[in-house]
């Protein structure tokens, strides 16, 4: 699913995704550092529009696309919440962009779509991902172990859970 609205952060800003986003979406992805946690997301000929059940908004900054985050919810009432997903060109990263757009997110399914917990899932060894989650609220829940497929589909590594609650939501 694509989204229907415009999301401002502080320097970043979320938009719906659009055709003319996908090809430098998918040479981010191509990055070996993206690629490492993403593996192969762009596989399908389809993608970025390939998953009914995600959300996607192309991260921009003043206008050029930097990345891709993503968020799904649960909707059973008894388990309600969403999640999020991010990438960014690691040219961007180090630059609290990252930390922008994940709380511009979280704000907006806080705020706007009424979730009261939002759950994030790094690998349990990327340190600057789980540094990022952690600055916007995020607290670490427990460690998934062999949780996903390494990017080379080799083998597996633990995940790291992390989750906020919506009143650990830190201020924009």
């Amino acid at each position: 699913m694509t989204a229907d609205t415009t999301l401002c952060g502080k320097r970043v800003t979320l938009v719906p995704i659009a055709a003319e986003h996908v090809p430098t979406l998918r040479q981010i992805l191509d990055a070996p550092a993206v690629r490492l946690r993403w593996g192969d997301e762009a596989a399908s000929p389809q993608w970025p529009f390939d998953d009914p059940s995600s959300t996607r908004f192309t991260v921009l900054l003043d206008a050029t696309v930097i990345g891709m985050v993503q968020y799904a919810e649960e909707d059973e009432p008894a388990y309600r919440h969403a999640s999020i997903d991010i990438f960014l060109d690691p040219q961007m990263h180090g630059q609290h962009l990252g930390r922008d757009a994940v709380g511009t997110l979280a704000r907006h399914l806080v705020h706007d779509r009424g979730h009261h917990r939002l759950v994030i899932d790094p690998a349990a060894d990327n340190e600057p991902a789980i540094r990022c989650y952690a600055a916007v609220g995020f607290r670490r829940v427990g460690v998934m172990r062999r949780y996903e497929r390494d990017a080379d589909g080799a083998g597996w590594h633990d995940g790291l859970l992390m989750d906020l609650l919506a009143e650990e939501l830190a201020p924009q």
